[in-house]
């Protein structure tokens, strides 16, 4: 389940940490200009130009990225950078390469699953050749492949879509999923389809819904070293329950029989095969005798002498480190890792298969995320302590070191650490700081880890990129984005608020944290606060970055903006999440509750004009908290929420809330539709009339429970909009329609 990240924010009182930050500008503000939201949604985008995508060229020679028009933020091109002489260029325009046709409703699904690129147009993916000649480029579903002197080749023609396409390692074919069934080309040759009993229920080398949706896993083929063999999911919805889904637009309404795996019904049939680039030669893989399993992971040997797969057990509870011959299909446990009681097994991409046959494994059994080697059967701990890895980010063999980010300097910041795989005299390694306190950052590393590209933001700075060395050195920017004169934002630093942050603890003592944007105070006067929250597993919204500029708009309206992280958020580690386990719509109440409780005693703060905002799992969010505390809010809004768990997927919802069969009395207490009628404040319920996710039917079972009890409400549906409902016309309209509502209840 997502969340829209609108803004980050916060404000002064004994309570607070001061954040030490770059000034806004190294220079003087011109003459402020008034933040609108047709500004806010509008291009440029205010936050700066973003690149994305960073790649560098197997030689090193070029960084190539994906960047948004100027006048069109949503639309992405290709450029390349020359990493020697700092020049660059646009490669590919995505105005003048395509088609123009229509998405397949497949790969819009697919688009919709991956929030990274939800929404955007042009250019969205690519990738480069091994031999760094040719990068292959996939627009409005075909592919083309583009040399670096900007001259492009069309690969494919009206293929009706061409999903998950990629560049086989050594570089000999371009594959893709067309009809489901994958199909490889050999580069200046014609295309063969490995497989072709794809059709109906039946698909091949994709991945399903809950594992684009909740396990981070997008593509359903493997490519072997050498492009020897490739390994394939197939998988069969025919035992998947189906939902007809009305994608209710402005000019009609479009039906889909969506096979859906809602909690507690059975999941799709999933089976693993290991063949040859011309689908010869079909071996099936041993997935155990279970079939109601979850195929997680899968990964090659860096020899390609064995496949390793993650199964994961229906009730994500045992992970299970399959190593694969990939000969016979013949597999056997290499290791599992097991859940504590009362919680479950986090997925994670924070692992890496080593040259020498061992592995760099990311686990939560002490207690938080750390690091481990994994060789010859024995486990080496690597990190250690109260603070989490987040992403293992590269591994020089050659010098023996391994670099991460995580939060051992806080909560609120992450870092980019280094930490040696030896243990001198037996001691665990001390890892290295390589990045600037104050900072949230992201990094990536080329194959050899010589290399760092950095990406960083605080509260004052909106996101920048350098290219540093392996000790953390800055080379060179990439996109300094520096807030002064030409850029987006520089006309509004003037009105820019500091962003400030707390902590509470919540009834069992667990350290809360806040965060807070005010307009200027003035002292003996009291401001309404915009309270926004989100709740759920899996997420951190209070941190030092960067949150773009809607929040600063409503803190220009007089409002306090403000957010906590309430117990069972992200990155906290295991006793801290598994709070939610069977338990939604319990202590996360609980602690926003307790912190709208002590706003009201803040000296700055108008008691009675507590405003709260939730969407996804937020949405859900403040309908319990309506329902739990009224007169606690003037208002709220629920965006896109789920009112019963049961409607909502099998993966994310039997995580925290097991089987409905088994665990009934938890869903009967977790639903949002039980106490709909007792909301007696202001309610305004929001959806996307089309959304594939949290499905529409959420908010209309709501709906009729409410009108059913003669209960008043307000709501606002969006046609033809998903689960994102953004852009920047529709955006402006959401906000406008959410602040009007507040203010009508607020007397603004």
């Amino acid at each position: 389940m997502a969340k829209p990240r609108i803004a980050a924010g916060l404000l002064a009182s004994a309570m607070l940490v001061s954040v030490a930050t770059p000034a806004l500008a190294a220079e003087p503000a011109p003459k402020a200009q008034v933040l609108t939201l047709k500004r806010v949604f509008g291009s440029p985008d205010l936050s700066g130009p973003q690149p994305q995508s960073l790649k560098l060229s197997p030689d090193g020679t070029l960084l190539t990225s994906l960047r948004p028009r100027a006048d069109e933020k949503q639309r992405f091109d290709l450029w390349a950078l020359d990493t020697k002489t700092g020049q660059e260029r646009m490669l590919v325009d995505s105005k003048k390469v395509g088609s123009g046709a229509e998405l397949s409703e497949a790969e819009k699904m697919q688009r919709e699953r991956d929030r990274s690129i939800s929404g955007k147009t042009g250019i969205v993916s690519y990738e480069w050749s091994p031999d760094g000649k040719t990068i292959l480029v996939p627009i409005d579903g075909d592919l083309y492949l583009a040399g670096l002197d900007g001259k492009v080749t069309r690969l494919t023609e009206n293929v009706g879509g061409a999903l998950n396409p990629k560049i086989s390692p050594a570089g000999g074919y371009v594959s893709y999923v067309r009809d489901q069934n994958l199909v490889a080309q050999p580069l200046g040759g014609r295309p063969r389809a490995l497989t072709d009993d794809g059709k109906g229920t039946v698909h091949w080398g994709e991945a399903e819904f809950v594992a684009q949706e909740e396990m981070d896993r997008r593509t359903g083929y493997w490519w072997a070293p050498g492009d020897a063999r490739v390994a394939v999911e197939r998988f069969d919805e025919a035992p998947v329950g189906i939902i007809t889904r009305a994608a209710i637009g402005a000019n009609g309404t479009k039906t889909y029989d969506q096979r859906y795996p809602a909690a507690g019904t059975p999941n799709v049939l999933v089976g693993l095969y290991v063949m040859k680039p011309d689908g010869s030669g079909r071996v099936k893989v041993d997935l155990g005798k279970e079939t109601d399993i979850y195929l997680a992971r899968v990964d090659w040997a860096p020899n390609g002498s064995a496949l390793y797969v993650q199964r994961q057990n229906r009730a994500q509870t045992v992970l299970d480190m399959l190593k694969v011959d990939p000969a016979t299909g013949k597999s056997t446990i290499l290791f599992s890792e097991k859940a504590r009681a009362d919680s479950w097994v986090n997925l994670s991409d924070a692992y890496r298969f080593l040259d020498d046959g061992s592995l760099i494994w990311n686990s939560e059994r002490d207690g938080f995320s750390h690091l481990y080697r994994f060789n010859a059967g024995n486990w080496t701990q690597l990190t250690k302590g109260d603070w989490v890895i987040m992403d293992l980010v590269g591994v020089d063999q050659a010098k023996g070191r391994i670099f991460f980010t995580g939060n051992k300097d806080g909560v609120l910041e992450k870092h980019l650490y280094s930490v040696d795989l030896a243990r001198p005299g037996g001691r665990a390694p001390a890892p290295v700081r390589l990045t600037e306190p104050g900072w949230w950052n992201g990094a990536s590393m080329d194959k050899s880890a010589s290399r760092i590209i950095v990406s960083r933001s605080n509260p004052d700075q909106p996101t920048q990129m350098y290219l540093a060395d392996a000790t953390g050195k800055r080379l060179s920017w990439i996109n300094q984005n520096a807030l002064v004169a030409g850029h987006p934002y520089f006309p509004f630093v003037a009105q820019h608020q500091a962003t400030k942050f707390g902590t509470m603890k919540a009834a069992d003592g667990s350290t809360l944290h806040w965060e807070m944007i005010t307009p200027p105070l003035v002292a003996g006067k009291t401001y309404p606060v915009f309270f926004e929250h989100y709740g759920g597993p899996h997420v951190q919204t209070v941190s030092r970055n960067w949150g773009g500029a809607l929040h600063q708009y409503i803190a220009s309206k007089g409002y306090i903006v403000f957010m906590i992280d309430n117990r069972g958020s992200a990155n906290r580690g295991v006793a801290f999440e598994s709070q939610l386990y069977r338990a939604a719509g319990s202590v996360e109440v609980a602690d926003q509750l307790l912190a709208a409780k002590w706003l009201k005693k803040q000296p700055f703060v108008a008691p009675d004009k507590i405003v709260t905002y939730g969407w996804s799992y937020g949405g859900y969010m403040t309908l319990k908290m309506l329902e739990a505390a009224p007169g606690v809010f003037a208002a709220g809004v629920a965006g896109a929420p789920v009112t019963k768990w049961e409607l909502y997927d099998t993966h994310y919802t039997e995580r925290y809330m097991g089987d409905p069969k088994k665990d009934s009395k938890a869903y009967a207490a977790s639903s949002a539709l039980t106490d709909a009628p007792k909301i007696a404040d202001p309610m305004l319920l929001i959806h996307g009339m089309s959304d594939d996710n949290v499905f529409f039917e959420n908010s209309t079972a709501l709906a009729a429970r409410m009108q059913a009890a003669s209960t008043p409400f307000e709501m606002m549906f969006y046609p033809g909009f998903t689960h994102r409902v953004g852009g920047p016309q529709v955006g402006e309209h959401l906000w406008t329609t959410i602040l009007n509502f507040y203010g009508q209840h607020l007397g603004k």
